[in-house]
């Protein structure tokens, strides 16, 4: 388990931060802290607006969310393969991340990618039933500063504010209707991405980050009381390294756990 830091002060008011979401910052300047795990968390920020319900249930969400299989046929394999030897023979993460020599970086991306999302499922679902609810997470927050809003673009046009398991809701079934759909990930080896593939894959990567941040903010000490701390500390760490290897989130993006993340990039 590596180092948690306290977030550093942000200056008071509200900004806008992308179009999809509505993030906002409070006027509060309280620290919050994952060091001990006796924090508590950060109180969900709760806005005068009507919070939408959704049509998420608060059952296990791994009863709604099926692992997805890697895409691009026998090479995805063989990259899944790839990472998890670079893994299982005491690598590093960081040299895990990195795109072996010769192999394509769109298929390198989709089959981590595709990674990242089961294990953050698997990873939420430790608390979504009975600790993350629409009662004790009424807005999707990362902390007191940091409030996001959900809107698709399809379905749902204008940011709708809604409660944590609502928004990751959402969020993964957006995620895994482009996993799902071949037009988007190839099924098959030799298949083209879309043009727009790496444009698609840093919104889904964006959005990811955030159900971390609300994570280690609200949800910290029953992952360390159920002494699942380690995993959520690893795939993090994988995670961010993927996500500045190949610039998929912005720092501005990544502000909710600025200091964790920096304790990430700087651990030798």
């Amino acid at each position: 388990m590596f180092s948690f830091g306290s977030s550093s002060k942000r200056g008071g008011g509200s900004s806008g931060k992308s179009e999809d979401t509505n993030a906002k910052l409070s006027n509060s300047s309280k620290k919050s802290s994952f060091l001990s795990t006796s924090s508590t968390g950060a109180a969900a920020v709760q806005s005068s607006g009507n919070a939408a319900t959704g049509n998420t249930t608060q059952n296990n969400i791994q009863s709604t969310f099926r692992k997805k299989p890697i895409p691009v046929g026998q090479k995805g394999i063989e990259l899944q393969a790839h990472i998890n030897s670079t893994l299982g023979n005491n690598g590093s993460l960081r040299d895990a991340v990195k795109l072996p020599k010769g192999e394509d970086e769109l298929e390198w991306i989709a089959v981590n990618v595709v990674d990242f999302f089961n294990a953050l499922v698997f990873l939420y679902d430790v608390v979504n039933t009975e600790h993350c609810t629409e009662k004790t997470c009424p807005t999707m927050c990362a902390g007191p500063k940091f409030e996001y809003r959900w809107m698709d673009g399809e379905e749902i046009t204008k940011p709708m504010e809604c409660s944590a398991p609502v928004y990751c809701g959402y969020l993964f079934r957006w995620v895994e209707k482009q996993i799902d759909d071949e037009k988007i990930f190839p099924k098959k080896q030799g298949d083209l991405f879309p043009q727009d593939f790496k444009k698609r894959v840093k919104k889904i990567a964006q959005r990811l980050f955030r159900v971390y941040a609300h994570l280690y903010h609200s949800h910290f000490k029953i992952i360390c009381a159920l002494q699942a701390e380690k995993h959520l500390n690893t795939i993090f760490k994988h995670f961010v390294y993927f996500a500045v290897e190949f610039s998929l989130i912005s720092s501005e993006e990544m502000m909710p756990l600025r200091e964790l993340v920096d304790g990430v990039l700087q651990a030798p």
